[in-house]
């Protein structure tokens, strides 16, 4: 491999760990709050890239200023995390909390097919794309390379300011040491007067935004196509098992390894592409079985 292909290697790979990122947070911040792998989490995903694409594609077609797309990005996955994860939370997931861990995966597995089904409903199965927010940032150069700058600096941005401002959100907030407190011992919480119920639709609200986020940022960058959340909650589940589950800073870290390995595997060995997700996860977990930064004690967040 030649430097120029190396770096090209790298760039693409913290594009895709950036939106990996996104993804893994709110599943592994869900579960590390709720004990509820939700595997709905990719269809949040794939909805939120598609309102994204909808509604940008409505303000170019209607004559507005192209670069009302990026905050039409943030719009459509904050509506339909708030809207559609809302009413999931509300009117289902209260239901099974304390059910059985295998009813859980099989409730939110049924839930994922209903709505997989529903985008084909509401947009068919032609592809869907929505490209004007990466044009508008146009392209610059990086030792060397050209590669656009919505995949070079404005992902990886976004991705950081997610992480931070998570991060300050759960250890600085009244509302985050809430959460914290219903995590370590949720009946202890609700003796001093914690409602755990609003905690635990807060969280997955804010997971249900993450999901979304993720797919309304990958709008600018690939086709949207029916089944493309199957495919990322698959790889979110990787990410999350590899830092351990319910670990937030363990997931931007995984989802960096995985995805910089993915890049370099497409450019070396495109066969192994698929397979390197769970290349890396498997090794990992052969090593340390609670993941990187798993611990054998109270699930951390």
């Amino acid at each position: 491999m030649t430097p120029n292909f190396a770096v090209l290697a790298l760039l693409d790979g913290i594009a895709y760990a950036s939106l990996l990122f996104l993804v893994a947070v709110g599943l592994t911040l869900v579960f590390g709050v709720l004990g509820i792998l939700n595997i709905a989490h990719g269809s949040l995903y794939a909805i939120g890239a598609y309102v994204a694409a909808t509604l940008g594609q409505w303000l170019v077609a209607n004559g507005y200023n192209p670069w009302l797309t990026f905050p039409a990005l943030f719009a459509g996955a904050t509506v339909v995390g708030i809207a559609l994860g809302g009413m999931l939370e509300r009117f289902l997931l209260q239901r099974i909390y304390k059910k059985d861990e295998v009813l859980q995966l099989l409730v939110t597995f049924a839930v994922f097919m209903i709505l997989e089904n529903l985008q084909r409903m509401i947009w068919g199965v032609q592809p869907y794309f929505m490209s004007t927010p990466l044009n508008l940032l146009g392209n610059i150069s990086f030792l060397g390379i050209n590669y656009t700058a919505y995949q070079v600096l404005f992902l990886p941005a976004a991705a950081i300011v997610v992480l931070f401002a998570l991060r300050h959100f759960l250890r600085h907030t009244a509302i985050g040491a809430q959460i914290l407190a219903v995590t370590e011992d949720r009946e202890a919480a609700t003796s001093i007067g914690i409602n755990a119920t609003r905690v635990y639709f807060m969280t997955f609200v804010i997971g249900a935004c993450f999901a979304a986020l993720g797919g309304a940022l990958a709008t600018p960058t690939t086709s949207l196509v029916t089944g493309m959340g199957a495919n990322m909650i698959v790889l979110s589940f990787a990410v999350a098992a590899t830092a351990g589950l319910g670990q937030i800073e363990g997931a931007a870290v995984s989802a960096l390894m995985i995805g910089v390995a993915r890049a370099f595997a497409v450019y070396l060995s495109p066969e192994l592409e698929v397979i390197m997700p769970y290349l890396i996860m498997v090794l990992v977990l052969l090593v340390k079985p609670n993941g990187l930064f798993g611990k054998d004690t109270a699930r951390k967040i």
